[in-house]
């Protein structure tokens, strides 16, 4: 039933991955021009230097083409040279003016005049973007490349550890939990609902090393009557947000991930990544936060 309702909800906005469904926005766009600012902020580094290198050179050969269209607009340049009229208009977005060309022609202090203008203004704009890209609170959190539901004191839990990726300790640490589940309603209509899954503990004062998340799979749970067999076909996602205050940069920096059912492990627990030293010291091997262990040794590890 649940496949026939599934093949009937395809549309060319909708696809099938893994059995769980993916939406695809049609109205959604990655680059919108109506709101460049946060499409400059959203983008990785290297896109955004190539972004500014591109915006940069197109100016400059834009403005070299303007200054050829009028022979003798530069002078000292050579007649018909492409390379003078780009590198003067180089050197005048960027208000250097190293003098050996100069505009000769009304023509060429109008567009030199309009060029100076458009540069201060894409160097203003510019640099606030690097500034408010480097001045951003991150968090350095590191989770486990798999959830796992195993058992927790003789109940099934679903768990996620975390850790600390900063030198120091985090603080006022929040948690929150949440899964995708797809449903059916008594009329047979199809339609996804996220569920909160209420953590033991979703709030620490101190984070400083690990922090193991865990969800009791109880009665009152929205996974309890999923197995291993159904949980994959019901559970879309599994959505985890931390919220966390960085005392050296007295801000609240914020991180999330999630989980596609294929990322979680049945019958699993996580490996110790805690240890005391010779000297009593508590340290912890962030390399092994992912670390998982079958909760019987017959099972093999998934790692």
């Amino acid at each position: 039933m649940a496949n026939d309702k599934a093949r009937q909800l395809k549309s060319p906005g909708m696809t099938v991955r893994g059995g769980a469904f993916v939406l695809r926005g049609r109205d959604a766009r990655r680059l919108d021009w109506r709101d460049p600012y946060h499409f400059a902020l959203a983008m990785s580094w290297p896109r955004f230097v190539l972004l500014l290198l591109s915006v940069d050179l197109s100016l400059n050969f834009i403005f070299a083409l303007l200054y050829m269209a009028q022979p003798g607009a530069i002078a000292n340049a050579h007649p018909g040279s492409l390379s003078d009229a780009f590198f003067f208009s180089l050197e005048t977005l960027a208000t250097v003016g190293y003098g050996v060309m100069a505009p000769a022609t009304l023509y060429g202090h109008i567009v030199a005049s309009v060029e100076i203008f458009a540069g201060m203004t894409f160097m203003a704009i510019m640099t606030g973007l690097v500034f408010v890209r480097f001045s951003r609170p991150r968090a350095r959190v590191i989770y486990a490349e798999n959830a796992v539901i195993g058992h927790f004191n003789g109940t099934r839990t679903l768990m996620v550890r975390i850790g600390n990726g900063r030198s120091h300790a985090m603080a006022e640490t929040k948690a929150q939990l949440s899964a995708l589940i797809n449903e059916w309603t008594s009329e047979g209509q199809f339609f996804r609902r996220i569920y909160d899954l209420p953590l033991a503990r979703a709030h620490i004062p101190i984070f400083g090393l690990t922090w193991t998340l865990m969800h009791t799979i109880d009665e009152e749970s929205p996974l309890f009557r999923f197995d291993r067999e159904s949980f994959p076909k019901m559970v879309t996602r599994l959505f985890l947000s931390i919220e966390s205050r960085d005392p050296s940069l007295s801000a609240t920096v914020y991180d999330s991930k999630d989980y596609d059912p294929s990322e979680i492990l049945f019958g699993y627990r996580y490996a110790d990544a805690v240890a005391i030293d010779a000297e009593g010291r508590t340290i912890a091997d962030l390399s092994r936060v992912g670390w998982t262990e079958p909760e019987h040794p017959d099972e093999p590890s998934a790692d």
